[in-house]
């Protein structure tokens, strides 16, 4: 079943997406959509890391990012307890979910290695202080001047995901002396139950090298054949938001039987690989995500089993979860500005609630059709639920923040909307659309905000604007 393009009234005999069922109380939170410490106050009132959000607000206005520091640890030590301390993997955060230097602090501090995939993340790395050798570098278009700067600080690994890369890495480590840890990314042709646009390892796309075609053997052999590549093993990727194991099974068994013809064939035994992330959350009620422990649990099994079929040693495993870790850590504060009662075709009617935001601080919607939750977050209501539609304040029909969401009926100006799951990839994806200011991420814990990502100001958005300078 499809939706209609226009939006679900307007399609025959629909009452809102089937997952989405009236609520019984308005006022209550669906927990699990929430981080740990998220709960109402008796005002009704939202409370993340014991800081009302209307006293978060009246200090440091809306929209804004709110991070509850305890829980994305906690999510953090999760991982790291099962994959590292239980199974020996190692686990790196993908940077690329949320990053600046005190996330990049806390994930230090919880004992996790970073990912990151272009020179401004490397940058807030260092600027943070990681140990180099505890990051690996993405990317499937580095520069010679990014790698140089990669081969100089002493990153850990680079992943190689193209023939002139291997090119470029190799006459650098010849120009210097110096040596390169390198994984080489391929795709195993597994395509992940997930948007077409961040299935990352079916055959049509631009990330690494095809296992089918024979490009990602080849490309090992150009790696071992240059003075100077240090072969740390295989990188693979299926994709993002997924739920399950059954993709990485497949994926898992291809790379290790091209690890096994590695040795077979070329008769060397890389030491590692990493099974990548796209750990699913919970956006709505309608997801399941999986638990760090049952993860772990399920790929150490299927690796173990697969390495037994094919009679090698397992190679040290590495994964990056990066939304499992920040998504659920944070949400986004708005204030309505409007709220406006459209009538549709067929007698329906829908309710356009505006906010302080939108595509400018949460793409997600408009790009992957993703869908949110919300709530009412400044005060306990009384009224029946109303079904509407989250929507920001920029010059396009599609900028919307939360497609259907059961509301109280009396939603009016001035009220606080709250939106679960944006600590992944909003920040990241934030833009400056309609000359928008980006909304500042303030950490919460033991009723303390403090901001780690300041607000943008308009002396921001001119300084690089040769014509505005005096």
């Amino acid at each position: 079943m499809h939706a209609h393009e226009a939006g679900w009234a307007h399609a025959q005999g629909a009452r809102g997406p089937s997952w989405l069922q009236v609520p019984e109380d308005t006022n209550a939170l669906v927990q699990h959509l929430w981080s740990s410490t998220a709960h109402k106050n008796d005002d009704g009132a939202l409370v993340v890391g014991g800081v009302d959000l209307r006293d978060l607000v009246a200090e440091h206005g809306s929209a804004a990012y709110v991070l509850d520091e305890a829980d994305f640890r906690a999510r953090a030590r999760a991982f790291r307890d099962a994959f590292s301390d239980q199974a020996g993997w190692d686990v790196y955060y993908a940077g690329k979910a949320f990053l600046c230097t005190t996330v990049a602090r806390w994930i230090v501090e919880e004992g996790l290695c970073l990912d990151v995939c272009s020179n401004g993340e490397l940058s807030v790395a260092i600027r943070a202080g990681v140990d180099p050798a505890r990051i690996g570098y993405h990317g499937n278009n580095k520069t010679v001047p990014e790698l140089a700067r990669a081969l100089d600080l002493g990153v850990g690994r680079i992943v190689v995901d193209s023939f002139h890369e291997i090119e470029r890495l190799a006459a650098l480590v010849e120009q210097t002396g110096k040596r390169a840890r390198v994984m080489v990314r391929v795709t195993a042709g597994v395509e992940a139950h997930t948007h077409e646009f961040i299935a990352t390892a079916h055959e049509d796309q631009k990330f690494g090298f095809s296992i089918t075609s024979g490009d990602a053997f080849e490309a090992v052999r150009r790696v071992l054949a240059a003075p100077g590549l240090e072969l740390l093993g295989l990188h693979s990727h299926i994709g993002s938001q997924i739920f399950d194991s059954a993709g990485f099974e497949v994926a898992a068994r291809r790379v290790l039987a091209l690890h096994a013809r590695i040795i077979s064939e070329l008769g060397v035994e890389p030491p590692e690989m990493d099974l990548g992330g796209g750990f699913g959350i919970a956006y709505t009620t309608q997801d399941d995500p999986s638990t760090p422990e049952r993860l772990a649990a399920e790929m150490l099994a299927i690796v173990a089993r697969e390495c037994s079929d094919l009679g090698i040693a397992a190679p040290r495993l590495s994964i990056e979860p990066g939304r499992a870790i920040a998504g659920p850590s944070t949400c986004t504060v708005y204030e309505v500005g409007t709220v406006k009662e459209v009538a549709l075709d067929g007698g329906a009617r829908r309710t356009y609630v505006s906010v302080d935001g939108g595509m400018s601080d949460n793409i997600r919607t408009a790009l992957y059709d993703a869908d949110y939750s919300a709530t009412l977050a400044s005060r306990r209501s009384d009224a029946p639920p109303l079904l509407a539609r989250v929507v920001g304040r920029h010059c396009e029909s599609g900028d919307i923040v939360v497609k259907d969401e059961f509301l109280p009926a009396d939603i009016a100006p001035g009220d606080l909307v709250a939106v679960p799951g944006t600590g992944a990839y909003c920040r990241s994806m934030s833009s400056n659309y309609n000359h928008a200011l980006r909304p500042p991420v303030i950490a919460v814990r033991d009723g303390v905000a403090r901001i780690i990502v300041r607000r943008e100001t308009e002396d921001d958005l001119l300084a690089t604007d040769m014509g505005a300078v005096q």
